[in-house]
């Protein structure tokens, strides 16, 4: 929300807005454009008549009282993804879905488009190098790409998020249920990927990974005249170097692991349907060094590194392991989880888990009971993960200093530590010195 009113102002709007947390970098970004809520909180008599339109997301429930006098006065109000289409309704929109990729599909995009000096606008879900805020509106540009969340649209507007963009280039990186407190079986999960992919117009693109069952029988239900199924490029790696194998030539990466080549690959057939030959893709790539948590490296000795990774998920967990194993054979890897999600705080969901840290030598699940009470959900116990996780050489903490403390206490030599969480571990996921 931060980094659309910031794009709102540098459009030329008059924006105003309200929280009752606002943290950083988003405090400092937005009090740098003179738009920082004078307080913290809600406040009715900020809500005018003159207001052109009011922009809801998330964070405020239905009772919210801004709301509530927005209705009282009749105002246009819009969900964060309502807005967004509002704003691209006559440009191209290219939309990423899929429950894992989606962030790092998005950010190869703009990366290849902004090396080309293509115009777009866009919204991805990480910051990226090379651009100043994560959502860009522009009246000239052709192209919006967006990334596609399937989570609601807002506190009063149950529909996913992608449904709302309505694509014309819509890509489905891949199904593995996720956010249990909204979808509650698997199918009806599924359901809504069917839905976003009926929704691309016979003259668009549909974009697919083929090395994903639940995709592939969407896209056979689909049908759809331009769908194009992506799998693994050929590859290789060389002293812990990506390498893809394109018409003889050897292309180096900065990314790394199988879901990051899928990623790849799903970007190129997105840039294709923009017009971007595979050629000047493949001369862009080799400059894109990722996106934030995703994947990144956060510091590095001569044979240790570490890594911090937004995997949350059972599928984003193994595939994010997965990569660092296969980039990295001859070291050992500790892998550490914060459970930190609705889902993955749910004790139906913990089951999911099964088996998903095997490949670490040293695995670490922290979670904290404060955050499980905040979210109103029923407590879960340690005996509980282990059960789930089916892996004996698993170290549960309910006490962030403790896993920091043993962390800084371990040899590191040809060691690699992997940080995995859509939070921070309760602060010590931005302590830069874990390794010594």
């Amino acid at each position: 929300m931060h980094n659309l009113a910031i794009s709102l102002k540098k459009k030329g709007y008059a924006v105003s807005g309200s929280d009752d947390e606002i943290f950083e970098p988003s405090k400092t970004r937005l009090d740098n454009y003179g738009i920082l809520p004078s307080a913290i909180g809600w406040d009715a008599d900020r809500i005018t008549p003159d207001l052109d339109a009011v922009i809801l997301g998330m964070h405020a429930r239905s009772d919210n009282p801004e709301l509530l006098k927005a209705k009282d006065l009749n105002l246009k109000i819009y969900s964060y993804p309502e807005f967004l289409y509002e704003q691209s309704k006559n440009k191209k929109r290219i939309v990423v879905g899929g429950s894992h990729g989606k962030t790092t599909i998005t950010s190869i995009i703009l990366h290849v488009l902004n090396y080309h000096g293509i115009a777009c606008d866009y919204m991805v879900g990480a910051q990226l190098e090379g651009f100043e805020v994560m959502v860009k509106l522009t009246e000239d540009a052709h192209f919006m790409v967006i990334e596609g969340d399937e989570y609601l649209t807002s506190p009063i507007d149950r529909r996913p998020k992608f449904h709302v963009y309505r694509p014309d280039v819509g890509i489905i990186s891949g199904i593995a249920w996720d956010h249990i407190n909204v979808f509650p079986t698997f199918e009806n999960y599924i359901s809504q990927f069917q839905i976003f992919a009926d929704m691309i117009p016979q003259d668009g693109v549909f974009i697919y990974c083929k090395e994903d069952a639940n995709c592939c029988k969407i896209a056979q239900q689909r049908n759809h005249p331009h769908a194009f199924g992506y799998g693994l490029p050929d590859y290789e790696i060389e002293n812990h170097v990506y390498y893809i194998n394109v018409n003889g030539q050897r292309v180096p990466l900065q990314l790394f692991g199988k879901h990051n080549l899928l990623n790849l690959n799903a970007a190129r057939l997105a840039c294709n349907a923009m017009g971007v030959s595979d050629v000047q893709f493949y001369e862009a790539v080799p400059h894109f060094k990722g996106a934030s948590k995703r994947l990144e490296l956060v510091r590095e000795t001569a044979n240790s590194a570490v890594y911090k990774d937004f995997a949350h998920s059972p599928s984003k967990l193994s595939a994010t392991i997965a990569a660092v194993k296969d980039t990295f054979p001859d070291r050992k890897l500790v892998a550490c989880l914060e459970l930190h999600t609705f889902s993955s705080l749910t004790a139906e969901f913990l089951q999911e888990y099964k088996n998903s840290m095997d490949r670490a030598e040293v695995a670490f699940i922290y979670f904290n009971p404060h955050t499980i009470a905040h979210k109103k959900l029923p407590p879960i116990t340690e005996e509980m993960i282990y059960k789930a996780f089916n892996n004996n050489n698993i170290r549960i903490f309910q006490d962030a200093k403790a896993l920091q403390a043993v962390l800084q206490d371990m040899e590191w030599e040809n060691t690699n530590l992997l940080l995995m969480s859509s939070g921070n571990f309760d602060g010590i996921m931005n302590n830069e010195e874990m390794i010594n």
